[in-house]
């Protein structure tokens, strides 16, 4: 049995105390000795009782016993898995919450793109996109390799490697926000930015990024890499309403996208972090130092040789374009305007093929815009319109206003106004077909009809005039006197027969032009004037298809068949040449060229007009104010006329001659799809045709003893 130390008088039990050997301890208080004693050696039989307490430490060098260091360690790897447990638990409470509120993974399809509508000119050129996106639908084999490359390089450099969500990017992106103190970098992959973009709205919260994630899983399960990646570069935004790769090439540099350069397609790449901020028609400087950090990381990622990037770096003198505010756009509204027509819903990507002449739209907006420099603040008038169409009532050119980009409104096809004294050739065709001649006289004098006294332009009267001298001197009391004598009804008819599609008021004051018409239509009934009497519908889609070739709608015929037989038909056009070889619009001559046509000024100068013909073209020009306000004396010979010339002459430049009918004795040629039409070498002037009504008026030839039927034969070997 172990023997204990015996206890110290008056005292309770005291434990044993380690003790160093030899190592001085006072004596107890009690004893009343203080004097320092060395503890002695228990002899050999006996042995202090040592605490079973572990050693505690001693301040940081003390040492931890193995087992406790143990114990903490298991309950470390315990807590995290029970936390890893719950964490693992939580994450897929959150997924199944937010996952149910996205469709049934059945019903998951990526929405169709929106239709984007590709007008051509009959020469093949772009007239303009139409559509939400502003540019076609592009395949990635179709693009340099270099403009998909740059994009990943800036974007997303796994994008070949990761499932669709990044964690290296995700976790590099956090550290770089924290660091930064605030959002500085993204952390999405191009894949859930294409989920984003398809499924999603741009809100930034944190269930649209859980719903993200498993639509970008979704998305890379569906689908290839390249099929993801050309999803991508169609449907994303690149600012100034541009959709995709192709329409923001087309907006700042003016090109497809498969035709950018490397440095182009840099700064298109650079455009997907801030579109606004980087748009190189907004900011070059800063749009090509983006581009530059993109040939960087192009160089860096092997997408181009360090010889590309050198060569791009050096391409200086950029051109950015400001968008497509051209006149062709207005053709391109129209040609919108009629698609649903021709096909019904726009569902898909198609190609319209158009009438116009690309080279004569160009001169037709230059010579608007040049007359409106030149009358503008003179005779006060701030806007016109041009349209010019071929003798199958083709449109080959359309300007619906003097700049684009600050009105859009069409005045060529939507604006209703007076035509004046352009009106009056419908009045003398009546007068023609009824059984007159241009040799008919008649009084130009004033008078007054049920209190309406019509007054000629210079307020000056001739006496007796010939209707051809009346026709192109303008005369208004001879035009308003036929009008009461034929029937303003009969009038109206032969308007409408020829074109005229807007409600007429049969008044004897609609032969100076009083009823409202659009230059569209107007000049669209004179067309029967220049190729041989038949009525046209003015057009300009001749075909419609899909982006793979898929015919949609093709046009065919040409026309609604003859509405002005060849007698009156011939007479008109002697008229009509009289007015630009000595009458009002002598100032719109062209040299060399057979042609008509007619002035036109509407009450108080509000508008001025002139619609011509040869048997190439016929035009149209009208020049006013959108309200309405009056312009300085602005007339239609004065103005719309040399409009007309100036255009007319360099739309005709280089081209032969070509004959009108009842001016010039030669064949006349005409555009494909006009029926042919062969012309009397010998028919000259004023043909000889029957009389309509019984009475012949005095010194009226007669017809020739063959009849109408005859002469139809004869000059057009029918």
């Amino acid at each position: 049995m172990r023997r204990r130390a015996p206890r110290p008088a008056g005292r309770g039990r005291v434990e044993p105390t380690p003790y160093i050997e030899d190592q001085p301890i006072r004596a107890s208080r009690d004893d009343g000795d203080d004097r320092p004693r060395r503890r002695q050696r228990p002899i050999d039989d006996e042995e202090p009782e040592v605490s079973e307490r572990p050693p505690t430490r001693r301040g940081r060098g003390g040492d931890e016993p193995p087992r406790r260091r143990t114990s903490r360690l298991r309950r470390f790897v315990y807590w995290t898995l029970v936390l890893g447990l719950w964490g693992v638990i939580g994450v897929g409470g959150i997924v199944v919450y937010y996952g149910a509120r996205l469709p049934p993974t059945s019903e998951w399809a990526v929405p169709k793109r929106p239709a984007n509508v590709k007008i051509l000119s009959a020469d093949g050129k772009l007239v303009g996109n139409r559509g939400d996106t502003g540019g076609e639908a592009v395949h990635i084999a179709d693009l340099p390799p270099y403009l998909p490359g740059a994009v990943v390089a800036i974007e997303d450099r796994r994008f070949r490697s990761h499932l669709g969500i990044d964690p290296i990017g995700l976790a590099r992106a956090v550290v770089v926000n924290l660091t930064a103190r605030g959002v500085s970098q993204g952390g999405s992959t191009l894949t859930q930015q294409l989920a984003k973009n398809l499924f999603l709205t741009q809100e930034r919260t944190f269930g649209r990024k859980v719903q993200e994630v498993l639509l970008a899983l979704w998305l890379e399960r569906t689908y290839t890499k390249d099929q993801i990646l050309e999803l991508y570069l169609n449907r994303v935004y690149m600012g100034a309403g541009a959709y995709g790769v192709d329409a923001a090439a087309r907006r700042y540099f003016g090109k497809s996208a498969r035709e950018v350069t490397v440095m182009e397609a840099a700064m298109l790449a650079g455009l997907l972090k801030a579109p606004s901020r980087y748009a190189p028609s907004h900011d070059p400087a800063r749009s090509r130092a983006r581009a530059e950090t993109v040939l960087a990381a192009m160089a860096d990622t092997g997408t181009i040789t360090p010889a590309q990037r050198t060569a791009a770096l050096a391409q200086t003198n950029m051109i950015f374009t400001q968008g497509n505010t051209g006149s062709e756009n207005y053709v391109a509204d129209w040609v919108m305007d009629q698609l649903p027509s021709f096909i019904g819903a726009v569902d898909r990507d198609v190609v319209v093929e158009t009438t116009i002449d690309s080279s004569l739209q160009i001169l037709a907006e230059a010579s608007l815009q040049a007359g409106l420099a030149q009358f503008g603040d003179k005779r006060d008038v701030s806007q016109g319109a041009i349209v010019s169409l071929d003798p199958t009532g083709a449109v080959k050119a359309m300007v619906g206003g003097i700049d684009y980009s600050k009105s859009q409104f069409n005045r060529a096809t939507l604006a209703k106004r007076q035509p004046g004294s352009t009106f009056k050739p419908f009045v003398y065709l009546t007068a023609m077909e009824q059984g007159m001649t241009p040799d008919t006289v008649r009084e130009d004098s004033p008078f007054t009809w049920k209190g309406w006294s019509p007054k000629n332009f210079e307020k000056e009267y001739k006496g007796a005039v010939t209707l051809k001298e009346a026709l192109s001197q303008s005369i208004n009391t001879v035009a308003a006197k036929l009008a009461i004598e034929l029937g303003p009804q009969r009038i109206a008819d032969t308007a409408m027969r020829l074109g005229i599609t807007s409600p007429l008021m049969a008044t004897p004051s609609l032969a100076l032009g009083t009823s409202e018409v659009t230059p569209l239509e107007i000049t669209g009934a004179y067309v029967p004037f220049s190729n041989g009497g038949f009525g046209v519908v003015p057009h300009v889609v001749t075909g419609i298809r899909t982006a793979d070739g898929k015919v949609l709608y093709a046009r065919k015929g040409s026309g609604i068949g003859r509405v002005i037989d060849p007698l009156p038909l011939a007479e008109m056009n002697t008229m009509l040449s009289e007015t630009l070889a000595t009458g009002t619009g002598r100032a719109s001559k062209i040299p060399g060229w057979p042609s008509g046509g007619k002035t036109g000024t509407s009450q108080d100068f509000r508008d001025a007009w002139f619609i011509g013909y040869t048997g190439l073209l016929t035009t149209g020009v009208w020049l006013g104010n959108d309200d309405g306000a009056p312009t300085k004396r602005g007339t239609g010979g004065t103005m719309a006329g040399i409009v007309w010339q100036r255009y007319m002459v360099d739309a005709h430049r280089g081209r032969q001659a070509v004959a009108v009918p009842g001016t010039v004795p030669t064949v006349a040629r005409v555009e494909p799809g006009t029926p042919a039409i062969r012309r009397d070498p010998a028919v000259t002037g004023s043909l000889p045709r029957p009389a309509v009504n019984a009475a012949v008026e005095p010194g009226r030839r007669e017809a020739p003893s063959d009849g109408l039927g005859g002469l139809l034969d004869r000059l057009f070997g029918r």
